[in-house]
């Protein structure tokens, strides 16, 4: 069977494909109107009528929020908790602007609906369901052109009787309905909403992307990859599409975190640049998971890899402000128009200038297959450098280092503001764009290496390939410190153990193959938040080990209260073989990787650097810079006074 990875980018949409033991890639322009178009222009050129297994990870509901274009979606609550998603927990995320304003709701007033009903904290009912005042307002929902329908009772995570008999009064309209006690199943009223609603807000269109998807493929032929790093069936994805977004970067910190571990790097600091961001995270012997996160400002509480993303890619587009200084993004140029270079876009990118300072070299943009300009860029930086009163080459230069600024930035929040040092971890780059600049953004954060993969362009899609089958699940338990011990924990456990082996079961993991996780968040008794524990026998030791790792203090006295329990379960895929050449290591490359020369910048000066064929290294070829390494996939600069070597593997790693 023909194996396919996707991923949908914000410049190309990237394939990795495995048929008969060979992998192949392959890279087209996006298109940002209609992303099934190129999704599916590409299988039909990979698959041919062939049987394919794909995997892919959608920017669909990260778009859809992003640029407010999901479903037209009501809110039923119950009746005095209408707003609370208006007023959330009103945190100012720029505290000293004067005119902040919070982004409106998803859900506007007139669509926000409260029921007479409740249930208490301990899942008692204390008022029943208003049946009555429910169908009248169905009613009301009915004239209103509703798409979606998020339902959010409090304590539902405790008893869920309400939101199941709305939902069966709600089945007589044709709609999408989206139940907070089956999307997040925890305390915390807002942020259950909102999560609840960000998943019924997004849910129409990725039924209808994924509807155009499987009518090509089948439905049973496509998985989708989650934010939590592992992918679920097109089914599940439907209906739980909360649980896809940030699914690309998931899947690049997946290949980064799997290939780091076959070759021996359990310390990485993750660097993928593509056309229109950067994405970073921060693998310290583990995938970063985070429990809380937020998109559009809007919170969403589903387990996500921890991943920091700016807006500086190849196609970030550089500006004057209104003082005169050079500014990098967020504004890209996409893959429509796209950097100037492309031959349609008329605003300056870090492509372009990556291009005018000679580290791409035109007649091997993705393998020689694409076109670009290089003589279009002459009169635009010549009109930009006149307005800041520099040169080309000073601008272009200034362009780059603002970028990595940028991306520097980027990395410290996730190492430094949290407690490591950059310095302890190896830096790996991929992404389209990522081979340019990592070097240089390593010196500025004294990263010791930038380790590059084969094929670093495609790295999301061969992440998605890489990854399990991924359930998370999770149950607010609320027990204070004199009510639980282990057999009360394990017999929690029961009811969440039985859901993941259930459902992987029917996603056609063998039970031989399925691997549980148990998870606790605990907090000192008197606390807001928690912090999330492995559940093993010293469990408690390492919550007070962790507790002071993250806020400098412990207190093994004072009594711990369990507040959630969380299960991760796992299965196995099929996934790629990675080999490794026994053969002895060759010190100098061959006269046929040297496919050429040429000028480029460094520092304001000009340097022959030598034009070098990736696909015609081998293992322990040395390269020293300045040198601009090809490949299908991406572009490598190695500056001057670094070297890269080529591992057993066919990666390259680089002393900085």
């Amino acid at each position: 069977m023909l194996i396919v990875g996707i991923d949908t980018g914000g410049t190309f949409t990237d394939f990795i494909f495995k048929y008969n033991d060979t992998w192949e890639v392959y890279k087209m322009l996006s298109t940002p109107a209609n992303p099934a178009e190129a999704v599916l222009k590409g299988l039909r050129k990979i698959v041919a009528g062939r049987e394919a297994q794909v995997v892919h990870g959608s920017t669909v509901a990260t778009n859809a929020i992003l640029e407010r274009k999901g479903a037209v979606t009501a809110l039923i609550t119950n009746k005095g908790f209408e707003d609370v998603i208006e007023i959330g927990r009103q945190n100012r995320t720029k505290l000293y602007g004067f005119f902040y304003r919070k982004n409106p709701a998803l859900v506007p007033a007139h669509l926000r609906f409260g029921v007479w009903c409740r249930v208490n904290h301990a899942g008692d009912i204390i008022q029943d369901l208003d049946t009555v005042e429910l169908r009248e307002i169905i009613n009301k929902i009915k004239l209103l052109n509703i798409e979606s329908i998020a339902v959010s009772f409090l304590f539902s995570f405790k008893n869920s009787i309400h939101e199941k008999k709305t939902q069966e009064l709600l089945s007589e309209l044709d709609v999408s309905v989206s139940l907070s006690h089956q999307i997040l199943s925890e305390l915390r009223e807002y942020e259950r909403t909102s999560t609840t609603i960000i998943n019924a807000y997004v849910s129409p269109k990725m039924k209808a992307y994924i509807k155009d998807l499987t009518q090509g493929i089948g439905k049973r032929r496509l998985r989708i990859m989650q934010s939590n790093g592992g992918s679920i069936t097109a089914e599940t994805a439907m209906y739980e599409s909360v649980r896809t977004i940030l699914s690309g970067p998931a899947g690049g910190v997946v290949g980064a975190y799997e290939i780091g571990k076959i070759v021996g790097y359990n310390r990485l600091i993750t660097f993928d640049m593509g056309g229109t961001s950067t994405d970073v995270a921060l693998i310290d012997n583990k995938l970063p998971l985070a429990m809380e996160s937020s998109i559009g400002h809007y919170p969403i509480k589903v387990p996500i890899i921890d991943i920091h993303t700016v807006g500086a890619g190849g196609g970030s587009i550089a500006t004057i402000d209104a003082g005169g200084s050079l500014k990098v993004g967020p504004e890209s140029a996409g893959a429509e128009p796209g950097p100037i270079c492309y031959g349609r876009g008329n605003k300056i990118t870090v492509t372009d200038a990556d291009l005018l300072l000679g580290r791409l070299v035109p007649n091997k943009f993705l393998g020689g297959n694409m076109k670009i300009y290089p003589e279009k860029l002459e009169r635009y930086f010549d009109r930009m450098s006149k307005n800041i009163n520099l040169n080309t080459i000073e601008l272009a230069e200034g362009i780059i280092s603002v970028a990595n600024a940028v991306m520097e930035r980027a990395v410290r929040l996730i190492s430094v503001e949290r407690g490591f040092d950059p310095s302890e971890f190896t830096l790996f780059s991929f992404g389209g764009a990522g081979g340019m600049h990592a070097v240089f953004l390593a010196r500025l954060l004294n990263i010791p290496r930038v380790f590059i993969p084969k094929n670093p362009g495609i790295l999301s899609a061969i992440g998605m390939i890489l990854a399990d089958i991924v359930k998370d699940y999770s149950q607010t338990v609320m027990l204070d410190p004199h009510s639980w011990t282990p057999e009360k924990i394990s017999e929690l456990f029961l009811p969440l153990l039985e859901n993941g082996i259930n459902d992987l079961l029917s996603e056609g993991v063998a039970e031989g193959e399925i691997i549980t996780e148990k998870y606790l968040d605990m907090r000192y008794q008197g606390q807001s938040y928690e912090i999330m524990v492995p559940y093993e026998y010293n469990f408690l030791d390492t919550f007070h080990c962790l507790h002071e790792k993250k806020y400098g203090y412990c207190k093994r006295e004072h009594p711990v209260e369990l507040v959630n329990l969380r299960l991760r379960a796992k299965g196995s895929l099929p996934k790629p073989d990675f080999k490794k050449h026994h053969t002895a290591a060759i010190e100098k490359p061959t006269a046929a990787a040297f496919i050429g020369c040429r000028d480029a910048v460094f520092n304001g000066k000009r340097l022959k650097s030598n034009i070098i064929s990736r696909d015609e290294l081998v293992y322990g070829n040395i390269i020293e810079g300045p040198a601009v390494i090809v490949e299908y996939s991406s572009t490598i600069v190695i500056p001057p006074a670094a070297a890269g070597k080529v591992d057993a593997y066919g990666n390259i790693v680089i002393w900085v």
